[in-house]
């Protein structure tokens, strides 16, 4: 997806008139609408979407980027309070609803989240710091310029007077909004790039962080549900009569398969008054499955097709210079093919969402990262008119892109509307786990050349994956160039490459999931580079410098600067060379998505069949950091979640269904396994700021099977290491 770029003057724009404040302020997307504060009829202080002072000079901001635990609720809006010159204590935190006219885009994931609301919610705290300021100068009778502001107060420089933000708000709210707001320089933060703790800390710890699943609402009944088990069946007949007899039981209701991208696969839910009774019930209901055309899936034949696919040529993608040339010329040629599985989002959280259905009105309580995704969603279902749906966004326990796509809210409405009363719908884990938007199952060959200077000459990458598009449009069989593009632009210095994709057409459900592609690209490139570099006798590190160094594409510069810079601060760090005891290995990777460039230096143990991880290094360069604590706890997530699928996930199909059910059959890294010593340093340099959820995800994998190799001599190409369903 592209990053949304906005002006000052269309971030400054207003979305109407203030309910109890000025009319300035907030996002209108493509409407034009006098940035001119009026009057204020109360002495509360509304400069835009997110900026908020009340008499008492209690400060709230609203976050408009979806919170589910990665810390952009505490981000953006200590960003904003910088700029206002706020006191952070006296600021409290709310999450906005969903109202992308308001607060501008808010589908939250690929790391977007800082790109494209860094600079407009500081200039949002700019401008309101700005018109308190004029608001004191007209008190005091003097220019602005003889004002300044800080920490809640506003300052006279030659009296010394000072005015709180309280006192200030119903005249602020006459000033007019300015166009352009002078932001702060980096010596100047008060909190940006400092450790902020989150907002929410104390409500965590002590368990009083409301969820979605905490949503409560007068009337409410609870449901369970059972899905089709299989992508494009159906139900086929069922038998609900023991279900119906059950004391608290209100409706059985069959949910046909709703034909949208975020629509649901259809299943069998029952509404009860509570979600004990509903999931005994639904137990006890006998149901037939049609299992329809995608009942013959199994991954286990499918990776075996892709790999033949890959492994002989397939669809021409991109091509330069002459790769069959280098190949007979090389000194070392080398092939190697790797493989992947489907995996599953699994948040902590599973999907669950509260709805209310009436004759003339629609409202939302839902765990999401796309509330927009649910107002069209609804709206196409309902046949009503998207914005008029009310979505609340919740709290949500994880979300790793399965809370983009809404089939989940999308069911709960259906089940509103049969039973006339809201509905909650919480779906079981195994419901869950069985029931996703699948990581793609992936297989890549490559195959390489080197020089007698040890120089990489040529590079054929071919890829098969069935692709997120084929959830749009199900005729999309093949990885395309856009599914491609991070192959043909990687950073590399290589003259003579082919890039070829292979037939896989979907059949299961294929969503974003944390780094998406970028997982599976960042295994491949990385594995190889470390065989080539061995096969060449020439160290891992010294091998990835000269690749970089001999991309001498101008448009790629940065990238080349930026990705060895990570390389070097990982091996620094990470004690690259080091003389290590016997059974140790260090291995070292490096990838740059998302806008952010990462590179790890994994030191593991290898005793037989077991693999300990006993230190990780991360080097990250997502330019500027807003909170050091929130981007540690971002890249040890990653860490913690990249070796989770290095060792262990892996989403198994047979006869179309899925065969994980829990974590037990879908495990991810227990506590005793995190390694003891996760190092993040973060790169210094002036580049703009860029997200932190996904990039950490892609390195682990490849330095984790590199310093196993090194370790033991070898060789995992195929990922999980330890899967359950061989």
């Amino acid at each position: 997806m592209s990053i949304i770029k906005l002006t000052r003057r269309e971030f400054l724009k207003t979305s109407g008139t203030a309910a109890s404040g000025i009319a300035a302020g907030g996002f209108a997307l493509g409407v034009m609408i006098p940035t001119q504060a009026t009057a204020a009829s109360s002495e509360i202080f509304e400069p835009n979407a997110f900026v908020h002072i009340d008499s008492q000079g209690k400060t709230t901001i609203h976050c408009g980027r979806c919170e589910m635990g990665q810390g952009i609720s505490t981000a953006l809006p200590a960003a904003v309070a910088d700029e206002l010159e706020a006191d952070w204590s006296r600021v409290t935190v709310l999450q906005a609803e969903g109202n992308e006219d308001k607060y501008g885009p808010q589908a939250t994931g690929g790391s977007r989240s800082i790109n494209i609301m860094f600079e407009p919610m500081r200039e949002a705290g700019a401008s309101a710091r700005l018109m308190l300021t004029a608001a004191a100068a007209q008190v005091w009778k003097v220019k602005p310029t003889d004002c300044y502001a800080e920490n809640h107060f506003v300052y006279n420089k030659k009296t010394k007077q000072k005015l709180a933000y309280g006192q200030l708000a119903s005249i602020a709210a006459e000033m007019p909004v300015p166009e352009k707001p002078k932001l702060k320089t980096k010596d100047q933060y008060r909190y940006i790039g400092k450790p902020v703790p989150r907002h929410d800390v104390g409500e965590v710890v002590v368990g009083k962080r409301t969820y979605g699943i905490d949503t409560r609402v007068k009337g409410m009944k609870y449901a369970a549900i059972k899905h089709v088990p299989v992508y494009g069946g159906k139900v086929k007949s069922f038998d609900a009569s023991e279900a119906e007899k059950m004391k608290g039981v209100i409706k059985v209701v069959n949910i046909p398969r709703f034909e949208a991208p975020y629509g649901s696969l259809g299943g069998i839910g029952v509404v009860a008054d509570n979600t004990w009774t509903a999931q005994q019930a639904l137990a006890k209901i006998q149901i037939e499955w049609d299992r329809g055309p995608h009942g013959v899936y199994n991954t286990k034949a499918y990776k075996a097709a892709m790999v033949k696919q890959v492994e002989n040529p397939a669809k021409p993608i991109f091509k330069r210079g002459d790769l069959k040339s280098a190949f007979d010329n090389a000194k070392v040629t080398h092939s190697a093919t790797y493989v992947q599985g489907h995996l599953s989002h699994s948040p902590m959280e599973p999907m669950v969402s509260t709805v209310s259905v009436t004759d003339d009105a629609c409202e939302v309580w839902a765990s999401t990262q796309d509330p927009a995704g649910i107002q069209r969603t609804l709206g196409a279902y309902l046949g009503r008119e998207p914005k008029t749906i009310k979505v609340n966004v919740m709290m949500a326990g994880g979300g790793f892109g399965r809370k983009f796509k809404c089939d989940y809210v999308q069911e709960a409405a259906a089940l509103s509307k049969a039973v006339g009363a809201p509905v909650q719908l919480a779906w079981s884990r195994e419901e869950d786990t069985k029931t996703g938007y699948y990581h793609s199952t992936s297989a890549q060959h490559l195959e390489g050349s080197v020089d007698d200077k040890g120089h990489l000459t040529g590079w054929l990458h071919r890829s098969a994956f069935p692709t997120i598009g084929s959830t749009f449009d199900p005729s999309i069989e093949w990885p395309r160039e856009q599914d491609l593009g991070a192959v043909i632009n990687h950073p590399y210095g290589i003259k003579n490459f082919e890039v070829e994709s292979g037939h896989a057409p979907a059949h299961t459900r294929i969503g974003w999931y944390r780094a998406v592609r970028a997982i599976f690209e960042g295994f491949a490139f990385n594995s190889f580079t470390d065989e080539l570099a061995h096969k060449s006798g020439t160290d891992s590190l010294a091998f990835f410098r000269n690749i970089y160094r001999n991309n001498k594409d101008p448009e790629q510069k940065e990238k080349v600067e930026r990705s060895l810079a990570v390389l070097e601060l990982a091996a620094e760090k990470g004690e690259w060379g080091k003389k290590l005891p016997k059974n140790h290995g260090l291995g070292i990777a490096v990838h740059h998505s998302f806008e952010s460039y990462l590179a790890m230096v994994v030191h593991a143990e290898v005793d037989g069949d077991k693999i300990k991880v006993h230190r990780v290094d991360c080097a990250v360069d997502c330019g500027e950091v807003l909170n050091p604590d929130g981007a540690t706890a971002q890249m040890e997530g990653a860490v913690i979640m990249g070796m989770s699928l290095a060792l262990y996930t892996e989403v198994s199909f047979k006869d179309g269904e899925v065969m994980n059910t829990n974590f037990h059959d879908y495990p991810v890294l227990r506590t005793n396994e995190v390694p003891p010593i996760i190092n993040v340093h973060f790169a210094k340099n002036d580049y703009k700021a860029t997200g932190l959820g996904e990039p950490g995800v892609p390195t682990f994998a490849p330095a984790l099977t590199n310093a196993i190799f090194a370790a033991s001599g070898k060789r995992y190409r195929s990922l999980p290491i330890k899967p359950i369903y061989a």
